[in-house]
This record gives structure tokens, C-alpha cells and sequence, in this order.
């Protein structure tokens, strides 16, 4: 019994040893490293300037941005644009074109491509700011009906596009 005691005791001092050290980046369960100062976010409304305009598609996108960021952050979000951490950019390009070409000269599917520019604005250090642009794409039969799947395509590009944005600034790929 004193043996189970004295392992307990062991455990309890190490584990309020360890968590005393300081650390100079936050982490969190999904892999990301914020600056510990940081404790709110900002996403700016993406507007929409490709050629091509899907009316929904800015408001979805900046929507899903904000939620992602929420649900992997610890971070508080503020709408009034002065976040510790920013984001802000538009969409630049909603393109169709067709790809794989047969022998015949004729498209066996088509592409849908959606093109993104964004800004990270770290107002705390500002180290690992960016303002760069994010593309994806997602491939579908010629023969399929464009105007039932181009919801989930686009929700398939935006999913893709924003996780290329998060790992960006929090992850540092």
C-alpha cells in the first residue's frame, strides 16, 4: 500500500513539475502553434472578383473559414475586424475547363477550379505573415448533371482550400 502511495505521490509532484515550465508556443490537439499572446481572431468577408460569379460562394467560404478556425482554435473570434490573428483576401477565379482529352479529341471530364488570395495577419509578431494565393480543384464526368453536383463540389474545393490556409498560418507547412 505505501509502495501505491509513494508511486502516486511521484506522479502528482512530476506532472505539477512539468507543467510549470513556461512555454513559448501554444499548442493544441490539432497541431498548431499560436503565439501565446494571441487570444482572438479576425476573418475579414471574402468578396467574390473571378469572372465567373457563384452568388453564395463568398459568404460560404468566409463562413466555413471562421468555423474552421473556431473548432481547431482555442482562439476567441471578433467580428469587428481587430483580431490578434487576421484573415482577410477574395476570391479570384471560379473556372471551368475541360481536361483529359481523349484520342477523339473530346474531354472525358471537366475541371471546376476555385482560386483564393489571402492575407494572415499576425499583429503580435507578425513573423509568419503571408498574403499568398490558394488553388483546388476537383474533377466530374462529362456526362454527370453540373447543376446537381456543383454544390458538393464546391463544398469539396472551399473544405480543401481552407485547410490549405489554416496549415499555413498555424501550422507552418
Amino acid at each position: 500500500m505505501k509502495h501505491k502511495l509513494y508511486i502516486a505521490f511521484i506522479a502528482i509532484f512530476a506532472l505539477f513539475t512539468l507543467q510549470s515550465c513556461g512555454v513559448k508556443v501554444k499548442y493544441s490537439f490539432t497541431g498548431a502553434s499560436i503565439p501565446p499572446a494571441a487570444k482572438t481572431y479576425s476573418v475579414d468577408y471574402f468578396p467574390n472578383r473571378a469572372l465567373l460569379i457563384v452568388p453564395s460562394l463568398s459568404t460560404n467560404f468566409t463562413e466555413k473559414l471562421r468555423t474552421y478556425i473556431q473548432d481547431h482554435t482555442s482562439l476567441i473570434e471578433v467580428t469587428d475586424g481587430s483580431g490578434d490573428l487576421r484573415f482577410e483576401g477574395e476570391i479570384t477565379g471560379f473556372t471551368q475547363k475541360p481536361v483529359n482529352i481523349t484520342a477523339n479529341e473530346v474531354a472525358a471530364s471537366n475541371r471546376l477550379t476555385i482560386e483564393i488570395r489571402c492575407a494572415y495577419i499576425n499583429t503580435i509578431d507578425g513573423e509568419n505573415d503571408f498574403d499568398s494565393r490558394f488553388s483546388q480543384y476537383s474533377d466530374y464526368s462529362i456526362d454527370a448533371d453540373y447543376d446537381a453536383i456543383e454544390e458538393s463540389l464546391i463544398d469539396e474545393i472551399t473544405d480543401a482550400i481552407v485547410e490549405d490556409i489554416y496549415n499555413k498560418a498555424f501550422v507552418n507547412w
